[in-house]
């Protein structure tokens, strides 16, 4: 258990963002830079896109990147840290890998706190303390591989625009973003995948034939929202 407990490090990449967040990431870089090359990479490209030059943030830099960080993750988000929700959206899949999750993380003493088991953080800790190692490496290889490289993938510039024009046909806006640091909570979740292709020797991942649930699911409740829950012309509910 003890080669996987850089895992629990990287958690604290996903957790909301606090003063001393930065010294964190410095710690995380140190890390994995020996071992982890492309993934040190990574997080050094995040550390120099952060609005800090020391250990700490300054009170306007760190509601700077707590805004980034919930326009990355939460409110009309650019991706969700649900990884069961990326993969299976409200299926009920992801109710199944939320009771399997919930058991293993009891196991291993991991308190959800406020969180759903599928939590990134909570994962990423799952994985590091996992007594199983072959539910771990099929937990990795079968959900958290395919959901990183979805979450990594709406980062992308397709992605934001057709998400931007789901925001703008409902709502006659765009989430204002900084261009130069709108998208910097993509290099840690590149940082992660990178850790987990070197220890679990993952193979390329082939993208599926149709978009992934989670872009779906946010025009599907946009318009939910816009039709107040009126019935559909076919008589059912949007």
């Amino acid at each position: 258990m003890h080669q996987f407990a850089h895992y629990e490090h990287l958690a604290v990449l996903f957790d909301y963002p606090r003063r001393d967040y930065p010294t964190w990431v410095q710690t995380i870089y140190d890390l994995l830079a020996g071992k982890y090359v492309l993934a040190a990479a990574h997080v050094a490209a995040f550390a120099e896109a952060l609005p800090t030059e020391g250990g700490a943030f300054t009170p306007e830099a760190l509601d700077e990147v707590q805004e980034i960080f919930t326009r990355s993750f939460d409110v009309q988000s650019i991706t969700t840290l649900g990884v069961g929700y990326v993969m299976f959206g409200d299926d009920y899949k992801r109710g199944e890998v939320l009771v399997n999750l919930n058991r293993e993380l009891r196991e291993v003493g991991i308190d959800c706190g406020t969180e759903l088991p599928d939590h990134l953080p909570t994962v990423l800790r799952l994985v590091a303390r996992w007594q199983d190692r072959e539910l771990a490496e099929e937990f990795v290889r079968e959900i958290l591989h395919p959901a990183l490289e979805m979450m990594i993938a709406e980062f992308g510039e397709r992605r934001m625009a057709a998400r931007n024009g789901l925001y703008q046909k409902h709502f006659k806006t765009l989430i204002v973003s900084s261009a130069e640091r709108g998208t910097i909570f993509r290099e840690p979740l590149s940082a992660v995948l990178e850790v987990l292709r070197q220890d679990f020797s993952l193979s390329e991942w082939i993208p599926p034939e149709k978009d992934n649930v989670f872009l779906g699911s946010i025009g599907r409740e946009l318009e939910i929202e816009a039709n107040e829950g009126r019935p559909a012309p076919s008589g059912k509910m949007l």
